[in-house]
């Protein structure tokens, strides 16, 4: 199976950059990546992604905290286009389980990617809410559970097998630190991984010799080594 690489992205530019490169299958964002490419204008910003991405999925995140207003955005969000995928979380900021959410949107037939999650423990109750149909991305965040000292690659082997039965569901390698976590989802199976335009020019260049690589490293230190004018 093959894994599909999606942009982790905000910025309208590299969208237009990276939205013509095959290697790219999609696209998400969430607030903070927005913020970053200076959106003001959430819908309007959005819409303009939307504008550029008309044939590739597009995961675009509500950022409520409670379900009232979280299903409003979401039902919204959903109109932009019809290759939305609507983000939300798997828990709110204190803690609490969005099942009720995510059952509702996915009877709704709305594509959701279901985001932040940690453990194969959050996928089964993501599974056990939704139906056989209607299409769901659950998106599990690697890198960040790397950083706090944990292990992800247990619960992706658990979610992973745990989703085999459920064709309408992908299992999403999220929060990517290295061009070489794309080989370890490969290996996993995980269907997409999302990753940084600056990881995504690496795994494009994959395939160097380790010799080739020895030679590029050295050559490097004794340029800087030359540029500093070092004697000893």
């Amino acid at each position: 199976m093959k894994t599909k690489i999606f942009c982790d992205i905000a910025e309208l530019k590299v969208i237009q950059k990276f939205n013509k490169k095959k290697i790219v299958k999609g696209f998400t964002t969430n607030p903070s990546l927005m913020r970053k490419a200076g959106a003001k204008d959430y819908k309007l910003y959005s819409k303009k992604i939307l504008k550029i991405c008309k044939n590739k999925p597009v995961s675009l995140e509500v950022f409520a905290d409670e379900y009232k207003e979280m299903k409003k955005q979401a039902l919204k969000i959903n109109t932009w286009g019809k290759n939305v995928y609507v983000k939300v979380p798997v828990y709110n900021s204190k803690g609490v389980f969005m099942g009720k959410i995510i059952k509702d949107l996915n009877k709704k037939n709305i594509k959701l990617n279901i985001t932040a999650v940690y453990t194969a423990k959050q996928t089964e109750k993501i599974l056990q809410l939704i139906n056989k149909k209607s299409k769901v991305i659950i998106s599990i965040f690697a890198g960040r559970a790397g950083d706090s000292g944990k292990d992800p690659l247990p619960e992706f082997k658990k979610s992973i097998a745990l989703s085999k039965n459920f064709k309408n569901v992908e299992i999403l390698w999220a929060s990517v630190r290295e061009p070489y976590n794309y080989l370890q989802a490969k290996q996993l199976g995980c269907h997409i991984i999302t990753v940084p335009p600056s990881i995504i020019e690496k795994i494009e260049k994959f395939g160097k010799s380790f010799v080739a690589l020895t030679k590029e490293t050295v050559q490097a230190f004794l340029i800087d080594s030359k540029k500093s004018k070092f004697k000893i």
